[in-house]
Formats: C-alpha cells, structure tokens, sequence
C-alpha cells in the first residue's frame, strides 16, 4: 500500500490517533513491536493558530517513528488551512484530518464527526488544505452521523475527488460513539467502487490477529488501523504482523516478558513527561491491559493501580501482580 511515495508495503497495520495516548513514547513502542505508520493524537487548528504551548508539543516528532500522520481538526476553512501550513513545518509525513471523532466537546462543536452534518463544508476544508501544503493529505471518518445517515461510500468518492490520498473509515457512526460492534460491510462497500483508487484503510474493533486477517480477505481493505486494542498491549502489531505473514499464531507471549514491556511503558512515559504527569498518563492504560482479565477480584488491584502517582508505588502493584498471578 503506498500513500504517495510512502510504501507501508502489504497488508500494513497502522497505530490510531488517541487523544491522551498516541504520545511519542507510546507511538515509538508500537513502532518497534511493528505497526507500519503511527498517528500523534489529533492536534486542535484553532489551538494551534493560537500557539497554545501544550498543542503545539504535540507536533514534535521523531525521526525513528516515520512514517507518522500529525492529525488535526477543525470546523472551518481558514483555521484548518493555516494550522495545516503550521503543521507541514514540523514535517511529518502525511497530514490528516480528523472528521470522525465523535465526542460531544469536539462533534457537538461542528468539529470532528460533527463535519458529517455539513458535508459541503467538509468538502470545501479538505479542498482547501489539499491545495494549501505539499505533502500528502488524508482523511479519518465515520459512516455517517447516525444509522439513517450513513453516508460513507458516496462520501468516499467526494473526499477523493478533493485530492486526498488515502481514507480511513471507523465502522460507526457518531451517534453510536465506540458503543455496539463496528459495521465493515460498508468499507468493503467502498473497496468495490470502481471509481476508488485511493488507498482505504479500515478501522474498528480489530482486537485480534484473526479479526485482523478476516477484515483484510472479507473487506478488501488496503490497511488496518488498530486502536483501543493497544492499551496496555502494545503488542498486538507483533501478533498480528507474525499472523499476517506466516499464518499462524505467534508463540506465546510469557506473561513476565509482557509485564517488563509495560514497566517500560512507565519508564517511558515518565522520561517524556515526569514523573506525576507520566504517571496519570499511563496509569489507566496499564490498568485496562487485557493482560489483567480473568484475574478474580481484581477490581479493587486495577483502582489502586488507577489511584497512584509514583513510579515506586505503580512498580510496587505490578510487582505485587507478578508474584501473585503471574502464568
């Protein structure tokens, strides 16, 4: 799959925007356990026009993690066209623009999914920053804003003749949030348009190697994009990439050797950050690792672990929860 000049190669796997996740110390974990392109969390235009010191670190990238997507959003044409210049100097790879995020601070603003009530306007900002910068430009959607309106396969053809350059597609729509189980009958939908010759990325409950597989031989997509799934399991793309090519589960994974890449995690959230800040940062991803489930009574652990703010103490738990479950 090539976006523009950017080869991801077969069958990619790519880590999604997250809002207080996809930081530079995650986004290079997932890289090193294989996820073909990362994703910083998605940047606010009107913040960044107005140099907000917070939003602005939020471009800063390494050069070890390319191929990486900065994503902005916005709800009109002049913002989103200046925060994308502003965003092509800090040269990422590609530049993409989020219409999907379906929470009501971003939607209920006109932002995000909300676009997909103003189809015209969203058409008219993805023109005008297609026109504006140099480096490939594209696009993060839904299906539409709720079950009567899903408008995402005419919708696809639109943004492409808008000149983007590659489409993503979560398999909700913004009335049902991240509740229910992602629809891909559309995504294929769209693959079979022979008018579509952009690559299309789908998105959407891809929780294990096997979902994986399915969506790529039963949808036809060009890419997968994996999100929640990667809490406090960033190794999903090393699963799902040994799957991928060689057909067969990865050995398993110990449960000590899981527990050393989540201290790393902490480490390295703490380095980027420090040590409070890191500290909430991570927390609540290594609280809903998947690698916790089926612990009995473990609620009251996952609070406590919800609850510190020293590395000593979150240390102090998963070391408690390696002597005590570890398999």
């Amino acid at each position: 799959m090539k976006i523009r000049n950017i080869d991801l190669g077969e069958q990619p796997i790519v880590l999604a925007p997250m809002e207080d996740v996809t930081d530079p110390a995650f986004r290079l974990m997932c890289k090193r356990f294989g996820a073909d392109m990362v994703y910083t969390e998605f940047v606010s235009a009107d913040a960044l026009i107005r140099s907000v010191n917070k939003t602005m670190a939020k471009l800063n990238i390494d050069e070890q993690e390319r191929p990486v997507a900065i994503q902005i959003y916005g709800k009109d044409v002049p913002t989103m066209v200046e925060a994308a210049k502003i965003v092509e100097e800090a040269k990422p790879d590609i530049l993409d623009l989020n219409f999907g995020c379906p929470v009501k601070r971003v939607a209920g603003k006109g932002a995000g999914a909300g676009m997909l009530q103003n189809i015209p306007l969203m058409l008219e900002i993805t023109k005008a920053v297609v026109n504006a910068v140099k480096i490939p430009v594209t696009v993060k959607t839904r299906l539409g804003w709720d079950h009567d309106h899903r408008i995402i396969v005419d919708l696809a053809e639109q943004l492409q003749d808008c000149g983007i350059e590659a489409l993503t597609v979560h398999g909700r729509t913004r009335a049902q949030m991240y509740t229910g189980e992602a629809d891909w009958t559309l995504i294929g939908d769209i693959k079979k348009n022979p008018r579509i010759h952009i690559p299309i990325i789908g998105n959407g409950d891809v929780t294990s190697p096997q979902r994986a597989k399915e969506c790529f031989d039963k949808y036809g997509v060009d890419g997968i994009m994996i999100g929640r799934a990667s809490f406090g399991r960033p190794w999903i793309f090393k699963e799902v990439k040994h799957y991928l090519q060689h057909g067969e589960e990865l050995p398993p994974l110990s449960f000590d050797w899981k527990m050393e890449v989540l201290r790393q995690q902490v480490i390295d959230s703490v380095n980027l950050l420090d040590e409070r800040r890191g500290i909430l940062h991570v927390r609540r991803h290594l609280a809903n690792s998947p690698m916790f489930k089926g612990i009995p009574n473990f609620k009251e652990t996952r609070i406590a672990m919800l609850r510190t703010e020293t590395v000593k103490d979150l240390f102090s738990i998963l070391d408690y929860i390696k002597g005590n479950y570890a398999i």
